[in-house]
């Protein structure tokens, strides 16, 4: 009798494709083992193989880049076109010639994103200041490896480091390079891998090898005293700030400012921008520079344009007569990209793992991995110094009697017992026994063997120093400082960025933009258009024109330096400031709110107020007969940020928003036709700006919440028929005296 199956089996049993036509049946998988077998391995390997860097400064692809053409013996020879050293890259890196290229692109001379580049270049590689400038095709530059990288292949043959096959095992490649310097330190780096990023700036070589010196004579010593700050191939001014700096040396996170260098030429009435920050480009500061000019914000510049050449980078700004170049200057550091942040993230691959690090425990295990190399090294040359002492050894036993020798070899029949022979005749081993043997006619002299003999002291000295070296590890840093001391000389490296301390910064003049204080009315339409118009020009015209289907919505009294709050159908609140709106008459149109804030496209305004002072509350009304009431002050940031998500309640769409100043009564009615009155005093303040609110009128399936609007605003004779002992209520049908003239709308201040 055949087994009956489970219904797990049944379940999952596969479909026979050949019946009836149908298709195999797809097994369900739960997600958290997909993620496990699909998702993870992806990840870990964009983590460990690709994006991040490891104590030797490198990402692999860098590595392998170097590395091939080391072996084309591009250090110390010639160019050869850039498009062999890429195509050569290929059997180590299967990733494609285009990015292999732009890898070496950004190691490049020319390129200079590097403090010391590592590719000495020849032709366009485009420049890390620029955007725009594309680097030539490969097959029209040419390469070879820069003098600095002899630094990383000078133990490379000596075991210094591990090997490991490539991707399908023709060939090696190292899984670090034995680097003499930290150059984890030196190279700035950023990557981004799944669930983590990297973002390394460069220091100066000279305060890089001084500060390694420093801390393996003293853990402890003050750093910060000889790494004094990051440096940049792109120059600049570092904005100095000890306790920011203190906690990127400890912690490996934070940001500092670095600011571009300008001079102004005062017969021609200029300023030139010669440096700029290390993580902007010329376009982009250009662009920021023109949009700000195009809104009347820089009124002071008459034209700005790029003059660099290779002389240089250089930006050339014409300035309107009677122009303050300090006070302009300081505006643009404080709006443009002119001054700009560089974010610290000092993530490194340790052993395989990720580990944000401060600079001490770099040096710690920059140090440590180093100390390793060396002793390494210094095993494998003990090796080779004591495998030839082995054989001057057996050559010296024979030294008084090399006739002897000979007529072993020539009594001997048989070519294979003519090593057995020298190692039963003269006591030696094989390895011995093959050396003698293989000794040239011409060199069976005793002048030749006693000055083989002769380096046999000499072995037995190195032999033991080498010993030595293995036995006390501050012999070994010693050797590191040598190397240290040595790469400080060959390479010298003069500060690029300028570093400005605060006592040096306290007589700036303060960017503070000069905004016109003045009254004004500002009149929002239906459809989101804004005007803001002076008394004296709504005096002279106050009839408002509105496009075909718009029509007025919103009004306010304010003053040209308030800030405007923009709710829009998204939950989103856009701040701006009523000074970036151009003084406008009752007889245009008006600025279209969407495109002069930059809304979300099929975004639209649903409400708007001026914050004054930031005091009082803001009442939300939601069609599902909520209400909320959230503090103005909520809205209000330390940094001018532009937008702001998550402004109100998503959980209803909105009917009604109020300015609320003080508490009053309110009216609301649904569409239904019913009314309830409340006192504004019972809806509890809440500094969350999304709370739901508290329900304040009951509602039918059918209906919704309609208006609101304050009681004093309304038709309403008999309120006392429509106020609410307690919340929700359903509230009461309108009287027809009570309705008024027209239907109640969105609230207006």
């Amino acid at each position: 009798m055949a087994k009956k199956k489970s219904p797990d089996e049944v379940k999952h049993r596969p479909a026979d494709p050949n019946v009836m036509g149908l298709r195999p049946e797809v097994l369900e998988q739960p997600i958290t083992q997909t993620l496990e077998i699909n998702y993870m391995p992806y990840a870990m390997s964009v983590i460990i193989s690709r994006a991040i860097p490891e104590i030797d400064g490198f990402k692999p692809s860098h590595r392998k880049l170097l590395y091939t053409m080391y072996q084309m013996k591009l250090l110390g020879g010639g160019r050869t076109k850039s498009a062999n050293i890429v195509g050569q890259t290929m059997k180590l890196n299967p990733h494609g010639d285009q990015a292999i290229y732009d890898t070496m692109v950004r190691l490049s001379r020319g390129y200079g994103a590097l403090l010391h580049p590592l590719v000495d270049s020849k032709g366009n590689f485009g420049k890390v200041y620029s955007r725009d400038m594309a680097w030539a095709a490969s097959r029209y530059t040419e390469a070879r490896l820069d003098p600095i990288c002899a630094e990383f292949f000078r133990d490379i043959d000596q075991d210094a480091v591990d090997f490991v096959p490539n991707y399908d095992g023709s060939l090696t490649e190292p899984t670090l390079l034995p680097t003499t310097f930290p150059n984890v330190l030196v190279s700035s780096n950023m990557g981004i891998a799944v669930g983590m990023a990297s973002n390394l700036c460069g220091f100066n070589l000279h305060e890089v090898c001084e500060a390694t010196i420093a801390f393996m004579k003293d853990p402890e010593c003050d750093l910060l005293s000889i790494l004094k700050a990051p440096d940049f191939p792109t120059g600049g001014q570092l904005l100095y700030d000890g306790s920011a700096m203190a906690a990127i040396y400890n912690t490996g996170r934070g940001s500092f400012q670095v600011r571009a260098k300008w001079r102004y030429v005062k017969e021609e009435n200029v300023i030139e921008i010669f440096e700029i920050p290390y993580t902007t480009t010329v376009e982009a500061i250009m662009d920021k520079v023109t949009e700000l000019v195009k809104a009347g914000k820089l009124k002071e510049i008459a034209d700005m344009r790029d003059e660099t050449d290779l002389n240089g980078l250089k930006l050339t700004i014409d300035l309107k007569r009677g122009t303050d170049p300090d006070k302009l200057m300081a505006r643009l550091f404080k709006s443009t990209p002119l001054q700009d942040s560089f974010g610290c993230n000092f993530n490194i691959l340790i052993a395989g793992m990720p580990r944000v690090m401060g600079v001490r425990q770099i040096l710690e295990e920059w140090v440590a991995w180093r100390v390793e190399s060396i002793r390494r090294r210094t095993y494998f040359i003990q090796k080779k110094k004591k495998d030839k002492l082995h054989l001057l050894k057996g050559l010296k036993k024979i030294l008084l009697d090399i006739d002897r020798a000979i007529k072993i070899i020539r009594d001997t029949e048989a070519d294979a017992e003519v090593i057995p022979n020298l190692m039963i005749g003269f006591g030696i081993d094989q390895i011995q026994a093959e050396y003698v043997a293989d000794i040239r006619l011409r060199n069976i002299n005793k002048e030749y063997i006693l000055k083989r003999v002769a380096e046999t002291e000499d072995l037995e000295k190195e032999i033991e120093d080498l010993q030595d070296i293995l036995d006390h590890p501050q012999r070994v840093k010693s050797i590191i400082a040598g190397e240290l001391k040595e790469v400080e000389k060959k390479y010298p490296a003069p500060r690029h960025t300028e570093i400005v301390y605060e006592h040096q910064r306290s007589d700036e003049p303060e960017p503070e933009e000069e905004v016109p204080d003045y009254p004004v009315h500002v009149f929002l339409s239906k459809e989101g258009y804004l005007k803001k118009i002076t008394p004296q020009s709504l005096r002279m015209s106050s009839d408002q024109k509105y496009k075909e289907g718009d029509g007025p919505y919103l009004r306010w009294d304010g003053s040209n330096r308030d800030e405007l709050l923009v709710f829009t159908d998204t939950q989103q609140c856009y701040k701006t400031r009523l000074c970036d709106f151009d003084d406008a008459k009752a007889s245009v149109l008006g600025d279209y709110l969407p495109t002069k804030l930059g809304m979300d496209p099929g975004e639209s305004v649903v409400w708007a107020c001026v914050t004054g002072d930031y005091s009082g509350h803001l009442l939300f009304f939601f069609q599902n007969g909520k209400a909320a009431r959230v503090e103005l002050a909520a809205y209000q940031t330390q940094t001018r940020r532009k937008k702001l998500t998550g402004a109100y309640s998503d959980k209803s769409p909105l009917a009604a928003a109020y300015h609320l100043k003080e508490d009053l009564e309110m009216a609301l009615t649904s569409s239904e036709g019913r009314c309830v009155i409340f006192h504004t005093a019972v809806l509890a303040p809440k500094a969350t700006r999304s709370t739901q609110g508290v329900n304040v009128m009951t509602l039918k399936p059918k209906y919704h919440l309609e208006t609101a609007r304050p009681l004093a605003d309304t038709a309403i004779q008999d309120p006392a028929r429509y106020r609410a002992r307690s919340l929700p209520v359903a509230g009461a049908l309108l009287k027809e005296t009570d309705r008024g003239e027209k239907q109640l709308s969105l609230l207006e201040e």
